[in-house]
């Protein structure tokens, strides 16, 4: 984006407005509030078509600008702009901060200079506003557009985070989509306040292509007499969420991680209760349990309500496992027989089975690769009581606070980079090549300087379990 454009207040004169454009060399001006939040844009088509010769110069700046205005969070992804303002035939997009208040100003021409003409074509199927046909064709779009920018060499870790984004964008859009159609059918507006999440990569962010439902409801408290009608209206909403997300491609998780099981559907007492118990009763079916539900993230909230449950309860799980020895050695421990495949010698120790079939003397880059580095870093951010999710933020914290060495954190931030781009390569590749889309990848597929650097990153993530399992369990062996 461009600095913040010129700005007048809404009873500033025509001609106030004007002279401000021409000192700024500025196409177009911003009409703010009291707070410098946007109210309305005036631009040179509305000076020439609707003020020119037509009005006085003393016209308040109100009564000729364009509203409301359309702006964009400075945070946003530049594909959304675009695409924006390429249907609704603006030139201009204000760009705002978290409050609300002009920061910046978006040109069209800026943004298409930026942006390589062979992904236009994905931008405008990625931002389709109707049902769930139209979010089919965005998801199906997800592949194309990660594999155009892995040819332009954008970082996988990058790309992940753009195809997380896109999948939030559908949740929530399915969500208002389903909460639409509930309420065209006469079942009312929900009963309560509430917030949906997803979980695991998606709630770090972190999604590969084709990443299957972890989802779940946190509802607002209700009274306990009104739980029978309260419960059904959100298992409807559930059943549709699911049923409609499987069908535009995100597919229905067969562990049940999704808000169609009351176990993933609670209050906000109800949840911060759950986790409390779950920190005591330490069986391996709760402490799976825990591993899925750590890493959550709100995609859909109905109010600001939604998403200070959304932020308690985080709050309240980072609370619950801080310097909880017990907790986060039995955590570690659920997952411990998750090592790199590398043996004596440096040798891959490849696959000598697999399911599906067909992959011996394979690698399994996510389970002997990324998660037992996710699960490292979101075990010592929980007992340091750092409230982070995406892997290489928790690992940059964790550097900075002292935690992890120098080269302890270089080697593992570089080996995650490695092995997500290997990842996303592996899987461009084979959906390219109508292949079943996996995390398995053979070593001879692998340059000898990719296979050395695997190596290294295999021997770091190998170093930081050997040091999870004395601090947090005091098992030399």
């Amino acid at each position: 984006m461009r600095e913040a454009p010129p700005s007048a207040k809404a009873s500033e004169p025509l001609s106030t407005v004007i002279v401000k454009m021409n000192a700024e060399g500025s196409s177009g001006i911003v009409v703010t509030d009291d707070g410098g939040r946007p109210l309305g844009i005036v631009t040179e088509y509305d000076i020439t078509h609707r003020a020119a010769f037509q009005l006085p110069e003393t016209t308040p700046a109100a009564e000729i600008m364009t509203e409301p205005v359309h702006c964009i969070s400075a945070d946003e992804y530049l594909y959304h702009a675009i695409a924006l303002m390429r249907r609704q035939k603006r030139r201009h997009m204000p760009v705002v901060d978290a409050l609300g208040v002009l920061t910046g100003m978006l040109n069209l021409h800026d943004t298409l200079g930026a942006v390589s003409k062979s992904l236009m074509d994905q931008l405008d199927k990625l931002t389709r506003e109707d049902g769930v046909d139209g979010l089919t064709e965005i998801k199906s779009a997800q592949i194309d557009l990660a594999h155009e920018l892995f040819q332009e060499d954008v970082p996988a870790v990058e790309i992940q985070a753009l195809l997380n984004h896109i999948n939030l964008d559908i949740y929530r859009r399915v969500t208002s989509l389903s909460l639409k159609a509930i309420a065209e059918e006469g079942l009312g507006p929900p009963p309560a306040e509430f917030s949906v999440i997803v979980m695991g990569s998606g709630g770090r962010g972190e999604s590969f292509l084709f990443p299957d439902q972890d989802n779940g409801f946190i509802i607002d408290d209700y009274p306990d007499e009104d739980h029978t009608a309260i419960d059904a209206w959100f298992i409807d909403l559930a059943e549709r969420l699911t049923q409609a997300m499987d069908r535009i491609g995100l597919p229905l998780c067969k562990g049940f991680v999704m808000a169609t099981n009351p176990l993933w559907r609670k209050t906000i007492s109800q949840w911060q209760d759950q986790v409390t118990l779950w920190s005591r009763k330490r069986n391996s079916v709760v402490l799976r349990h825990c591993d899925i539900f750590f890493d959550f993230k709100a995609a859909f909230t109905t109010s600001e309500r939604g998403q200070e449950m959304t932020d308690a309860l985080r709050r309240h799980v980072t609370e619950t496992a801080r310097d909880n020895k017990v907790f986060l050695g039995q955590l570690y421990a659920i997952d411990q027989d998750q090592r790199p495949a590398l043996g004596w010698f440096r040798r891959f120790r490849t696959m000598r089975e697999s399911d599906p079939p067909g992959y011996k003397g394979y690698l399994n880059l996510k389970h002997s690769g990324t998660l037992p580095l996710v699960e490292g870093m979101r075990l010592l951010c929980l007992r340091e009581g750092l409230v982070i999710n995406p892997t290489l933020d928790r690992l940059q914290a964790l550097h900075e606070g002292g935690v992890l060495r120098d080269d302890e954190a270089d080697y593992l931030a570089g080996g995650y980079r490695h092995i997500s781009h290997l990842l996303m390569r592996q899987q461009i590749r084979d959906f390219k090549a109508g292949r079943n889309v996996t995390n398995f990848i053979h070593p001879g597929s692998l340059t000898k300087r990719e296979k050395d650097i695997l190596k290294d990153s295999f021997e770091a993530i190998s170093a930081l379990q050997d040091r999870l399992r004395l601090e947090l369990t005091g098992n030399v062996f």
